[in-house]
């Protein structure tokens, strides 16, 4: 990690830089941002940097009373940072600090996010880690599920499941996790050809897979073995 090094920052008084954030109270809260050389462009960012950034976050947005609608500001920045075109802009060296500036005001009024949200935008931006926004946004759903002792589930079908389906799928995890409180994100996956599947715990690890195309392989194995 040679081309890292550890400045001390305040993110309490860093998350005012903008002036949309003058009615926001400075937290007292001190972090160490690992900052970027210049020249150190070529090297790829571990997760625990990530990490650092999305606990600081989270303890704010805490500190604030306000993780479920951070949470969502951060689904929201991932999902427009997924478009190459804006990452490309921000890690872009010719384009002038003020302008990028500008830019994150309009993508924080577009996504009505939080003062507090769209200043550590700024605060990414100064560190020169922008380019981990995407990673941050992940780091810290992970943070903020154990924070709130919640349980991650992906659910992937063919079609749209309606919001009683979807209840159900939760209680049952519920009840197999003793999580206090269960998300569900839904991925459609046309692959499956009918029904769905339920994946949760760390990373993921677990899986219910109640779908066709499981069902056909299950079909296609016993067979083959009694064949």
């Amino acid at each position: 990690m040679a081309s890292l090094q550890s400045t001390p920052t305040s993110l309490g008084s860093k998350l005012h830089l903008s002036s949309h954030a003058t009615t926001q109270r400075t937290l007292p809260l001190t972090v160490r941002f690992p900052r970027r050389r210049n020249g150190g462009g070529g090297v790829k960012m571990s997760s625990p940097v990530s990490e650092i950034y999305a606990t600081a976050l989270a303890d704010v947005a805490k500190a604030n009373n306000a993780l479920e609608p951070t949470c969502s500001d951060l689904e929201k920045l991932e999902k427009t940072f997924s478009d190459p075109k804006v990452l490309e802009l921000f890690v872009n060296p010719t384009v002038e600090l003020r302008k990028k500036r500008e830019v994150i005001d309009l993508i924080s009024e577009s996504l009505s996010l939080l003062p507090h949200t769209s200043n550590f935008l700024n605060v990414l931006i100064d560190s020169n880690r922008i380019d981990l926004v995407k990673e941050i946004a992940k780091e810290f759903e992970a943070v903020y599920n154990k924070m709130t002792k919640t349980e991650l589930v992906v659910v992937k079908s063919v079609v749209k499941l309606d919001s009683q389906h979807l209840a159900q799928v939760a209680k049952h995890v519920q009840r197999l996790t003793g999580a206090r409180n269960v998300r569900i994100r839904t991925v459609i996956d046309e692959s499956l050809i009918a029904g769905f599947t339920i994946r949760y715990g760390g990373s993921g690890s677990k899986l219910i897979d109640m779908s066709v195309k499981k069902r056909l392989e299950d079909i296609t194995t016993q067979v083959q073995i009694e064949g």
